[in-house]
């Protein structure tokens, strides 16, 4: 059954809760802020270069370097891999800005002696041309710029515009579709000929080209690249949906046809709308302004809901698509900034601190209501360069109290011996051996820019924009080499009207007066535990609900009560935190898995059924579906490399561990070994569907799995795996929820078996509770009137005459209601009467592992 408690509100005094005036930050504190950036990039640049150049990256906990073909292979996640120095070569520039120009130097020496493209190896296009080639570009831009007055750099003489070139070429196959929209991957030795099967790119991958290669072709005077490239922007363009203006996210490249019609401004799609905006600024051609005019509009009509940033369906935009945001819609608030729609971009930041100070990190993907739907954080750069942008535009000293706390927690959670490690879980905060080259690209580079000021750079930063990348190319571009209008680009003709030079919004305005209303929107700053993160016998977070006034009392019986009381609140910010907190549990108590936009599905054994998410890939499992048969464990475990044991798990059930690759990465293997269901348990401890939101799991993209798959919480993992190893030939049935939970509540009349994690029937006086939950959210209405309200009020007490709390009609009721207020001392608060109810099923108890197989929980 869900977990659910009683919630009690005593409402003893008002809270008021203000945003705490931003406090400006001394200079020398910024200075040393700024040094500090400065040694985490040394910290991270010279364990790569010690214990990994010339491997792409380095693995932080192994201390040692990450191949392709040679270290163990984490599926498409290596696509960015080349075996061509990516970490040095994406880091060039980062030098440079930080005025070390003799390493800058010696490492440019490196590249033109170690590095070479000619590989028989698979890159993705994408990550090439905007790590590999934009860093090269960017490199040799600083080089030729600065080596008049840097003694160090006087030898250089334009080596690294070669090697692009190189690697431009090598790029250029990818580009040869029918429709003009590249392949996402290319042979670097071969191009695209034993890629034949490659049909589909993503939106952002395909978008993204535009910058790098107009530069390549401008410095070197040879058109073909900035062509190629502008045919495919122009062709991504006409396939727009051209009622909504919004764009999907993968695309047949032969075709032109929509893969994935779901339209967000994160994972897919993201850089295609950043390179809209500044292949105009860079390159002066104003089609990419009136284009992304246009879907900036479609963006804030369609998808922008306040701060909330919700994809869509491009064809029917009004219908949400998925209720979860990625961490990469955090570049959005700074693409923003360089519009010059700075108010939008101030709340939607806020919103994301919220998320980063909740979860201490941004994780890959959290709900509307700030939940972790995936809790993986790589140390993206994204919400970093919205900081710094923002900074920028308002000068507002708390971007720079916002990047302090960046930093603190990636100097407190993420550093080891050997650089920084990723986080696998925001939850738990486990490393993963994991440092991508964009932490010291962009990561501790904006960080760096953040904390410095404009002396600091040794150019000017006005004169250049900013790759998706980080690199800098100049603006001075717009008139070297071959112009735009020397090519023939065709306009459409419905369009042309568009195709004019509009002046951004440039009115000032206080970002301190956007966030506050932010903050009583979003909730307070503090970085309280969210209502689902923990059990609610977890000493930790028994300790953080009390210093926000919230009891947890534990009946005799074992059900479960929470007692709300300002007046024992550590402080007035941490009560309206446990306000906020339990608005949260009364709507989550109320919410089903069919409200969070996923429809269940279920896995039944042992006459028990557990609720288990769908995926978003393989066959869809319907009411007429339904999957009997026994399981194996897949060898890895982790099923990210071929399955070892095919002779074991043909023609069962396959189950693996979730982390390392994506769920479709597992799935596909499973299916090659002959797999015929795929069963993927969570990797995070003891987690279980009682405390986090089922989520359906999300595709690559790809048509080719024809399995189905489901995911398992590592709770009800652990039963299954204990269940498999006193049972080896247990059969397991899979298929719709709603259908196996009728099967089972038609043939358990003799009581011997049970629906695990179902939500129990209501207490006999339902009446009564929903009449409970109906004044708590009424009460939750007029508290937070209060926290808004400008002026202190005095706390009555139960000496007071007793009044009545009205409930404004036109925000909160359909029409006005009036309930009595709650009035108790501050010595022996009244509780309700309302039985409490249940907590969840015995098997719930955490399990202790026992073998190897169920250390990987």
């Amino acid at each position: 059954m869900a977990y659910r408690v009683l919630l009690v509100f005593i409402l003893v005094i008002s809270v008021r809760t203000e945003e705490e005036a931003t406090t400006r930050m001394s200079r020398l504190e910024r200075l040393s802020l700024r040094e500090e950036s400065r040694k985490m990039f040394y910290h991270a640049y010279n364990a790569y270069m010690e214990n990994a150049y010339p491997a792409d990256e380095l693995m932080p906990l192994s201390c040692k370097g990450r191949w392709k073909g040679i270290t163990p292979s984490r599926g498409d996640m290596d696509d960015a891999l080349g075996n061509f120095s990516l970490t040095l070569v994406d880091s060039l520039d980062t030098l440079a800005i930080m005025g070390d120009f003799s390493e800058f130097s010696a490492a440019i020496k490196l590249v033109i002696n170690d590095v070479t493209f000619d590989h028989d190896i698979v890159v993705s296009v994408f990550e090439t041309n905007i790590r590999m080639l934009g860093g090269l570009l960017s490199a040799h831009i600083l080089a030729n710029t600065l080596k008049q007055e840097v003694p160090a750099l006087q030898w250089y003489n334009g080596e690294l515009l070669a090697m692009a070139e190189d690697l431009g070429r090598r790029l250029l196959p990818s580009f040869n579709t029918s429709t003009g929209i590249p392949h996402g991957k290319v042979n670097l030795r071969h191009g695209i000929r034993s890629l034949s099967e490659s049909r589909e790119t993503c939106t952002a991958c395909a978008g993204t080209m535009i910058l790098e290669m107009a530069a390549l072709s401008r410095l070197t005077g040879n058109p073909v690249y900035e062509q190629k490239a502008h045919k495919a922007m122009d062709r991504l363009w006409k396939i727009r949906h051209r009622t909504s203006d919004l764009m999907g996210t993968v695309i047949n490249i032969h075709s032109g046809d929509w893969v994935r019609k779901d339209s967000g401004v994160g994972a897919g799609i993201d850089s295609y709308y950043e390179y809209c905006l500044k292949a105009y600024i860079l390159l002066g051609d104003e089609k990419y302004l009136a284009r992304f005019n246009r879907h900036y509009n479609a963006v804030m009509k369609y998808i922008s809901r306040g701060p909330v940033m919700l994809a869509v369906h491009m064809h029917r935009p009004h219908l949400q698509s998925r209720n979860f945001m990625d961490a990469l819609l955090a570049f959005w608030p700074g693409l923003q900034v360089l519009l010059g729609d700075v108010r939008p971009a101030v709340e939607t930041h806020e919103m994301l601190y919220q998320v980063m100070q909740r979860h201490t990190f941004i994780p890959e993907a959290f709900t509307s209501d700030f939940q972790v739907h995936w809790g993986q954080h790589p140390l993206r750069p994204e919400f970093l360069e919205s900081t710094y942008f923002l900074h920028r535009a308002t000068e507002d000293d708390h971007y720079l109290q916002v990047g302090k706390t960046v930093l603190k927690a990636l100097q407190q959670y993420t550093r080891v011996p050997c650089g920084y490690a990723a986080v696998n879980d925001v939850r738990t905060r486990i490393h993963e051996d994991r440092m991508d080259s964009f932490v010291l690209a962009e990561t501790f580079k904006y960080l760096y820019m953040l904390f410095g000021e404009d002396k600091d750079l040794p150019v000017k930063l006005e004169d250049y924009v900013l790759t998706t990348e980080a690199h800098f190319l100049p603006l001075s571009l717009a008139t070297d080499g071959k112009n735009t209008t020397y090519f023939t680009l065709k306009i459409d003709d419905d369009d042309e009207d568009k195709y004019r030079k509009t002046c951004p919004n440039t009115a000032s305005l206080v970002a301190e007066k956007v966030r506050q209303p932010m903050r009583h929107l979003l909730g307070s700053t503090a970085a309280r535990p969210p209502a689902r993160l923990r059990p609610l016998n977890d000493p930790r977070q028994i300790h953080a609900l009390s210093d926000m006034g919230i009891s947890v009392l534990t009946l005799p019986d074992g059900r479960v009560q929470l007692l709300y009381t300002t007046s024992t609140a550590k402080s007035a910010k941490d009560a309206a935190e446990g306000l906020t907190f339990m608005r949260e549990m009364s709507k989550w108590n109320s919410l089903s898995d069919m409200e969070n936009g996923v429809v269940p599905a279920a896995v039944k054994f042992n006459n028990k059924l557990f609720p288990a998410g769908p995926g978003h890939f393989g066959k869809e499992i319907t009411v007429q579906d339904l999957y009997m048969q026994t399981a194996a464990f897949v060898t890895p475990f982790d099923a990210c490399t071929p399955i070892e044991n095919k002779q074991e798990v043909e023609g069962k059930f396959g189950i693996s561990k979730r982390g390392q690759c994506t769920f479709a990465q597992k799935v596909r293997n499973m299916q090659k070994a002959g797999v015929t269901l795929g069963i993927i348990l969570d990797n995070v401890p003891d987690s279980t569907h009682e405390s986090t939101a089922l989520f359906a799991m999300s595709g690559d993209g790809k048509d080719d799995i024809e399995i189905p798959a489901v995911f398992l919480f590592s709770q009800e993992g652990r039963y299954l795996t204990e269940s498999l190893l006193e049972n080896p030939d247990l059969v397991i049935t899979v298929g719709d929820h709603k259908f196996l939970k009728r099967q089972m509540d038609n043939n358990c009349d003799d009581g011997n078996c049970e629906a695990v994690l179902e939500t129990q029937s209501a207490p006999a006086d339902k009446e009564s509770f929903d009449h409970l939950k109906k004044v708590l959210s009424q009460l939750v209405a007029q508290f937070e009137l209060s926290l808004s309200n400008e002026e202190n009020t005095s706390p009555k007490t139960c000496t007071d005459e007793k009044d009545e709390i009205n409930i404004l009609k036109d925000k909160y009721v359909g029409k006005e209601v009036k309930v009595e207020s709650v009035c108790t001392t501050k010595d022996a608060p009244e509780q309700s009467k309302v039985p409490p109810l249940m907590p969840p099923p015995e098997y719930n108890k955490k399990m202790t592992p026992e073998t190897d197989v169920r250390d990987g929980f």
